[in-house]
């Protein structure tokens, strides 16, 4: 088994000089970062009284989901010989907030749309999309239901 680490670092930048006094009296800015990368601006949901400029943790859960599918689903693709030119994704998610505060993702929706080389196995590019969750890391360590809704084109000659 080989194992892998990550290191990721969360500074918080928003004490406004009276440090979290209250719940009015702070920012929920920080910075995401690792060595070697560029930082990352995040702050809370504006929802939860954070900068609607910055990304948020929930932004960021969706982001990976998408980025592994999409990682994962080249992968295979290449594998099956169905040539990739194109993939762009919008995904979604509903993020359920229970009365108490507490909350968790109902689901996330990924909408890849996938453009592949003319001629190509158009049905076998959208069949791999269903492979993809038996390898992707990161959804197979959550417990949010992952759905995807691919369109696959064939590039124009």
């Amino acid at each position: 088994m080989t194992r892998h680490s990550y290191e990721v670092s969360v500074t918080w930048t928003g004490n406004q000089g009276a440090g979290t006094r209250d719940v009015r009296s702070y920012s929920r800015d920080h910075v995401v970062g690792a060595h070697g990368r560029a930082p990352i601006d995040a702050s809370s949901d504006p929802a939860f009284r954070g900068d609607p400029a910055r990304w948020n943790p929930e932004q960021l859960y969706v982001a990976s989901i998408a980025q592994c599918h999409m990682l994962w689903y080249l992968h295979l693709a290449a594998a099956a010989g169905v040539t990739v030119v194109g993939y762009e994704d919008r995904s979604t998610a509903v993020m359920v907030e229970e009365p108490g505060g507490a909350g968790r993702f109902e689901s996330v929706t990924l909408n890849p749309v996938v453009t592949i080389v003319a001629g190509g196995d158009a049905e076998l590019a959208e069949r791999l999309h269903h492979r993809v969750g038996d390898y992707c890391f990161i959804a197979r360590s959550v417990n949010t239901p992952i759905h995807h809704r691919a369109t696959i084109r064939t590039a124009t000659a």
